[in-house]
Parts: structure tokens; C-alpha cells; sequence
């Protein structure tokens, strides 16, 4: 009562605000302005992130519905839109507003992506009759505990909850604890692994085996990279690297590097193609890091060899790359724990890092090996997402 007494006065004051010359993205969040069309499924994701790691999962069901995609932000809402679907930024949790989005969407499901509770929201729909699910679903410990406190907010809210899949064991049983009926609970999915584990992975070559890739380097990382690489080089003429910056800005600088150790700089800015044998191409561009995971069998990843907590290993897990990898994955830790128990990942050290370079260089079936492991591991934590679009399918038929 004291929610919903709250957001009527918020309303009229952010209606008063709108009327008077507001951003047109309020407007569009107070739902005054053009409304959605019918649509079966009403699904939300805060930003890209979310939306980027369901894409999967939307793509299949707007196959069999008609699809509306909501976003907190401009940008998710854009991405969206780019994907040829009906977008909008979503209707803040203001009674008025959301009985016009739900008044014109009329939806029979909707679907919220990893972490969204919004009391208001969750009620109305509850009084229309639409389903409610929840997918990636996400709460960390300290949520938890904030939920925790609330419990006439948070435990009718996870009872509506006709479909929930986790990403993970530890948010599911947390929101177990806070009230999810267990009858909702459908096998977890790591939303984001999704789009990795489709991808097919290149065939086995000679040639990829003797191609390493260091992927998305810092500053102070590309120098013990291309050292180590040449005291490999020494031994094995044929080994050849594709070294791709996070941020190509920083060509220049390492082009230098690579000029200093008296290497011809090979840039793929500047039209450069894979290097011969013993060459190096420094891939300073944008939105190619796919080809250069294809092309490599040995992986080395950026950002774990100075402290900036490491970078994805899934993408160059995909494409079956044997992993190397510094001290500092705290972004990913877990992650690569479990792909170091599965034989898919090796630590390394700027020291020792030519060694391993070496070992795997001459040993192509072991390279192999780990590349694979890092795929399967890859693709049994994914999951399959069938009997989540199944579940959901069957959701979205039911009368609203």
C-alpha cells in the first residue's frame, strides 16, 4: 500500500516534469507518448549485456510469437531495434504507466532477464493473468541479504514466478530461501555461454597449431609477449603471433616494440593479412577478434598478466584454443579454475611462458587436446536451452 500510495505521487510529479519540456526518454518510459503493438511475449533486459546474452533464447521464441523487448537503457533498447524486433525503453514501475504498456502490449508471458524486481510490476501483471519468468536469473549473497529483509516484497514477488532458470547453483538456492516455489525451477543455463558454445569450432591444422594469438593485451603486457614469443621462435621457426591490443589505440606504441626486437611491423590496419612463418601481425582494429580465435590453436589472454583481472576464456575456448593465461583472473576466476581442472587452461608467468609456448608447439596433439577440453567444458556449461524455450513456449500459449 505504502508502494503503490509512493509511486502515484512519483507519477504525478514525473508527468508534471514530462509535460514541461522533459527528455523525451521519460516521456517514452511513462508510456505518454506512441504505445507497443500487441505482442504474445513481453521480454526485458536492463542493457546490452542482458539482452546480448539472451539473444539466443529471443531469437527462438520470436520465431514462434510476436515479441516485444523492453530496456532500462537507450542503448539496449537500440541494440534491440537492431535486431529487427519491436523495442522500447521500459515503463518505469508507476501504476499509470505500466497500465498503459500493459493495456496496449496486452502480453499472455513475460520473461525478465538475471535480475529484475520491480513490486509494481510483478503485481499488475499478476492481476492480468500474464505469466511471469525469469531467465539467467542472478543474486549474489549481499542482494540476498538485502532481500532478506523485506520479505513481504520479495517472497510474493518470487511466488508469482511461473519459470526460473539460474545461472548458477548458489543464486538458485538463495532464491529458494526467499520464497521461489521449487515447481519453477528449470534446468540452469549460463545465458552468456550461449552464443560461445554455437559457434563451430575450426578444424584441426597444422598451421593453426603453429599460430599464437595473445588476446586483448594491456600496456606492459606486449613486450614479455613478443620476448617470449622470439626465444620460442629460436627454436621453432615456424611459429608465427597475431598480437590484438584491447585498445588499438595503442598501435603505434607497439609497433614500436615490434620494430625495436628487430621484427618487420605487419599491421592489420594498414591492410596486413596473417604472417608468414616467423612473423608477427599486429592487429590493431575493431571487431575481428572471431578471425584471429579461428586462426590461432594457442591462446594467450590479455589482461592477466598485469592486474586487470583477465579477460573472457570462453570465446577462444569455442574455437578450441589451448589456453594461456597470467596471475591476475579475478574477472574470471572461477572460470578459469574449472577449465585449469579440466586440462583446457595452463598458468603461466612471463618467465616461463616460452617454455610453455614451446612444450605446446611440439606437442600438436597435446595443443589439441586442451583446445577441445576448453570447448566441451564450454559447452556443457552452457547448456541446452531447448527445454527452457520449450517451457517458455508453453507459457506464452496459455490465456492470459
Amino acid at each position: 500500500m505504502i508502494y503503490t500510495a509512493t509511486t502515484r505521487i512519483a507519477e504525478a510529479a514525473l508527468r508534471l516534469r514530462a509535460g514541461l519540456g522533459g527528455p523525451a526518454t521519460l516521456r517514452e518510459r511513462l508510456v505518454s507518448g506512441p504505445r507497443p503493438d500487441p505482442a504474445t511475449i513481453w521480454v526485458h533486459g536492463a542493457s546490452v549485456g542482458e539482452l546480448t546474452s539472451a539473444r539466443q533464447v529471443i531469437h527462438l521464441l520470436a520465431q514462434r510469437h510476436s515479441v516485444q523487448i523492453t530496456a532500462n537503457s537507450e542503448t539496449g533498447r537500440d541494440l534491440a531495434a537492431g535486431w529487427g524486433l519491436p523495442a522500447m525503453l521500459a515503463p518505469l514501475d508507476l501504476p499509470g504507466s505500466l497500465d498503459r504498456f500493459l493495456g496496449a502490449c496486452r502480453p499472455r508471458l513475460a520473461v525478465s532477464i538475471e535480475a529484475e524486481f520491480w513490486p509494481l510490476r510483478s503485481r499488475l501483471l499478476a492481476e492480468r493473468g500474464v505469466a511471469q519468468a525469469l531467465i539467467g536469473a542472478r543474486l549474489s549473497e549481499r542482494s540476498a541479504g538485502t532481500w532478506g529483509r523485506f520479505p513481504r516484497i520479495i517472497r510474493p514477488m518470487l511466488g508469482r514466478i511461473a519459470a526460473l532458470s539460474a545461472q548458477d547453483q548458489a543464486s538458485e538456492a538463495r532464491l529458494l530461501t526467499l520464497g521461489l516455489p521449487s515447481s519453477a525451477l528449470l534446468p540452469r543455463l549460463d545465458l552468456k555461454l550461449l552464443d560461445p558454445a554455437s559457434v563451430p569450432a575450426p578444424p584441426d591444422a597444422p598451421l593453426r597449431n603453429a599460430t599464437l594469438l595473445a588476446a586483448s593485451t594491456h600496456e606492459g603486457e606486449d613486450a614479455p609477449i613478443l620476448d617470449a614469443f622470439l626465444t620460442a621462435r629460436a627454436e621453432r621457426p615456424e611459429l608465427r603471433l597475431i598480437l590484438a591490443p584491447r585498445h588499438p589505440d595503442r598501435g603505434d606504441a607497439i609497433a614500436a616494440l615490434i620494430a625495436a626486437r628487430g621484427i618487420a611491423v605487419s599491421r592489420r590496419s594498414a591492410g596486413a593479412d596473417l604472417p608468414p612463418a616467423g612473423g608477427v601481425l599486429l592487429a590493431d582494429t575493431l571487431g575481428e577478434m572471431p578471425r584471429w580465435y579461428a586462426a590461432a590453436g594457442i591462446c594467450i589472454i590479455g589482461g592477466s598478466f598485469r592486474d586487470h583481472g583477465g579477460h573472457t576464456p570462453w570465446e577462444p575456448a569455442a574455437r578450441a584454443c589451448a589456453l594461456l593465461h597470467g596471475p591476475h583472473t579475478a574477472n574470471f576466476a572461477e572460470a578459469f579454475a574449472a577449465l585449469q581442472g579440466a586440462g583446457g587452461a595452463l598458468p603461466v608467468t612471463a618467465e616461463d611462458m616460452a617454455s610453455h609456448i614451446l612444450r605446446l608447439a611440439a606437442d600438436a596433439d597435446l595443443a589439441r587436446r586442451m583446445g577441445h577440453a576448453a570447448r566441451q567444458l564450454l559447452i556443457a556449461r552452457a547448456g541446452d536451452p531447448a527445454a527452457l524455450v520449450s517451457r517458455l513456449d508453453e507459457l506464452a500459449q496459455r490465456p492470459a
